[in-house]
């Protein structure tokens, strides 16, 4: 009997085209969201966010610079293959942010503006265990 080996599979097309459309998408909410948080004068987006006009303008900022940091980092690495882990690092941030995010509008009793929070979650765990564990982004070679 020969040593044990281990085959490895490549992941279906299906899933990288998965993987890739919800890195998207995420790009898409997490730095739209994080730019108009850091563009858009407290007063107004307290019109849009009444809760942004009840918080510090740094706390604000933050979360937006927060945002922009997650949607970048879920699709530059990956994309220029420069680094690629910090987009398994990215997705898993921005996991967080959406738990934070779902614990913050429950407490304030804002339940109804949280389906969004939890499709974020679900594409950022999708994220998370896609390209940390089953079609990983390889680094480009120097």
């Amino acid at each position: 009997m020969s040593a044990t080996t281990y085959e490895t599979t490549t992941p279906g097309r299906a899933l990288r085209i998965g993987l890739w459309a919800a890195q998207g998408l995420i790009f898409f909410a997490f730095t739209a969201a994080g730019l108009v948080k850091l563009l858009t004068p407290i007063p107004d987006l307290a019109a849009m966010m009444p809760w942004a006009g009840q918080y510090s303008a740094t706390f604000v900022r933050f979360i937006g610079l927060v945002e922009l940091a997650g949607g970048i980092g879920i699709l530059l690495p990956a994309l220029t293959r420069i680094l690629p882990r910090l987009t398994v690092l990215a997705a898993l941030g921005c996991s967080v942010l959406q738990v934070f995010a779902l614990v913050f509008h429950i407490s304030r009793g804002e339940a109804p503006v949280t389906p969004l929070n939890v499709v974020l979650l679900a594409l950022s765990l999708f994220m998370l265990w896609g390209r940390g564990r089953k079609a990983p982004i390889a680094a480009r070679q120097s």
